[in-house]
């Protein structure tokens, strides 16, 4: 669209709005109908450990979202010369997974717990064991158990669990709804049915320790809804939540809310079977939609969905690019001694670059980049630390190479199992994410990582936001009329953008001798943890 044509689409209400609130950043963007970016508004927010919970404010989710949406607007007015009050469509998403309870009369009982926290590990096991399907530690229905057995007096008041992304679209519309994929975080779903297991919520309810409670299980889970479904519409209340200002019209439609996973699939086009797309930032996840069920049970793979409902095998990690942004700012802080004002990108760039003249296995150096607790790798807090022996070759390029392979490391291990137990292979494998903004090296480190050729997209910058605006689009066209994969491939996606890089022979074999070293010491970081409170 040119810009008059543009102009016309926003006064006539032809725009859709996507928000995810991520772990480091809450984004808005305005799309037009053929999925073109006209405004964005972000706001940086940080989670806080409080009280032995990671947790985010909930005032501060309305803050970020409020200053997001003002940014647009003002993007809008600017551009366009034009005043944005209508807008036909509307998709929340969110970090996957953590618990948000309420009261009746909508009172949040407990501080929000994130996906970050690793404090659930007895409920999730306890869970496991029942159904014989992995529950991990971040799910929601992980925490509610996990609070049962700690008796903590607030289970009884409960009327409404849900997630961050559940919770915004709850507040926008007044639905207690979510979209298939992120409800796949709080309980298992059942593929045939698209919403919960019965056979699990039955397990759950016979429970000893849950039964003597006046709620029920399937009363309090919010409603689980495929793309495409319509979730409500916005609110005048709503209205007023994202629009500080007071110009933005009620009665825009609202797709089901979606978890960051969703959103990245749809933003890399990997929600038809055999495609899988790894997201990288704060945490980072590997997402491969699959054809045929997993062998057996596994504690470090996930069984989640698509937003249309298809079964995928989920690796997790809590600790990606953290450790890289700490020490970067390091560097930064010494670029500014020397006044030199360094930007962000140039300061990332220059860093990144360097391990071009790096050794393989980034000369025995380690890096274990625990800002939380790992799952994958059985550590149950963070303690970020960086180890070599005396004889390691101790260089910038090997420093900031170690530091791109520490961040890859548990997602690595956990591809491992898909790849050498189970024998899952993908058509292609998309990866998105701020680690690929500097082109080629984070994303050949990754193949070489993983022995498998990686894609990046041009419109993976995007990021989850911009998903997200597409499910809203979708969610005007309806999901009878086109599947999600058809609708992906025919309307966003006919002509993408993208670069693949295959793995290196010597840089997979570096790579190889770095993780053995890496998965040798991790009783360093496990002594660590016991050492340091």
């Amino acid at each position: 669209m040119n810009l008059v044509e543009t102009s016309k689409a926003i006064q006539q209400g032809n725009v859709s709005l996507g928000i995810e609130l991520g772990s480091t950043r809450i984004k808005a963007v305005l799309v037009t109908d053929d999925f073109h970016t006209i405004a964005s508004g972000s706001y940086i927010w940080e989670n806080k450990f409080e009280n032995g919970i990671w947790t985010y404010p909930l005032d501060e989710v309305w803050r970020g979202i409020q200053r997001s949406y003002t940014q647009i607007a003002a993007d809008v007015q600017g551009k366009y010369h034009t005043t944005l009050t209508k807008i036909s469509a509307i998709g929340v998403s969110a970090m996957m997974h953590g618990y948000l309870a309420f009261s009746k009369n909508g009172t949040l009982l407990t501080p929000f717990r994130t996906w970050r926290n690793n404090i659930t590990e007895q409920a999730a096991d306890e869970l496991t064991k029942l159904f014989n399907f992995n529950i991990p530690q971040r799910w929601s229905i992980a925490h509610l158990y996990q609070a049962i057995l700690n008796k903590e007096p607030h289970v009884n008041d409960i009327h409404f669990i849900t997630t961050l992304a559940g919770y915004v679209h709850w507040k926008l519309s007044g639905e207690k709804v979510l979209g298939i994929g992120d409800a796949s975080g709080v309980f298992p779903i059942d593929e045939v049915t698209g919403t919960y297991s019965t056979e699990f919520l039955d397990k759950f309810e016979s429970l000893e320790n849950v039964a003597h409670y006046q709620w029920n299980i399937r009363d309090i889970l919010p409603k689980v809804l495929r793309a495409g479904d319509h979730a409500g519409t916005l609110t005048r209340e709503g209205a007023k939540l994202l629009d500080a200002n007071g110009n933005l019209q009620d009665g825009s439609l609202m797709a089901p809310p979606e978890g960051d996973a969703g959103t990245g699939m749809v933003c890399t086009n990997s929600v038809r079977k055999r495609t899988g797309n790894i997201s990288v930032g704060t945490s980072a996840f590997s997402m491969v939609v699959l054809d045929k069920p997993l062998k057996k049970v596994y504690r470090d793979i996930d069984i989640v969905t698509t937003p249309n409902g298809a079964p995928v095998a989920m690796v997790h990690i809590n600790n990606c690019s953290s450790d890289i942004n700490a020490w970067a700012n390091v560097f930064k802080q010494f670029a500014e001694r020397l006044g030199i004002d360094l930007k962000t990108d140039r300061l990332y760039e220059t860093l990144f670059l360097v391990t071009t003249k790096a050794d393989p296995d980034a000369g025995g150096l380690l890096n274990y980049s625990y800002l939380s607790g790992e799952n994958i790798t059985k550590m149950p807090a963070g303690r970020p630390l960086f180890v070599r022996e005396p004889n390691s070759s101790f260089t910038l390029a090997n420093f900031v190479q170690t530091q791109l392979y520490a961040a890859f490391a548990p997602l690595k291990i956990g591809m491992d199992i898909l790849k050498n137990e189970e024998q899952i292979k993908t058509d292609v494998m998309i990866a998105q994410g701020g680690l690929f903004k500097t082109p080629v090296i984070g994303q050949q480190v990754l193949a070489n990582a993983l022995n498998t050729p990686i894609t990046v997209m041009s419109t993976a910058g995007e990021g989850g936001a911009w998903g997200m605006a597409v499910l809203a689009v979708y969610a005007k066209h309806g999901n009878s009329r086109q599947s999600l994969e058809d609708f992906l491939d025919q309307e966003v996606f006919a002509n993408p953008e993208s670069m693949t890089l295959s793995p290196e022979p010597e840089g997979v074999s570096g790579y190889e001798v770095f993780i053995k070293k890496y998965q040798e010491g991790l009783p360093i970081e496990s002594m660590a943890i016991k050492s340091i409170s």
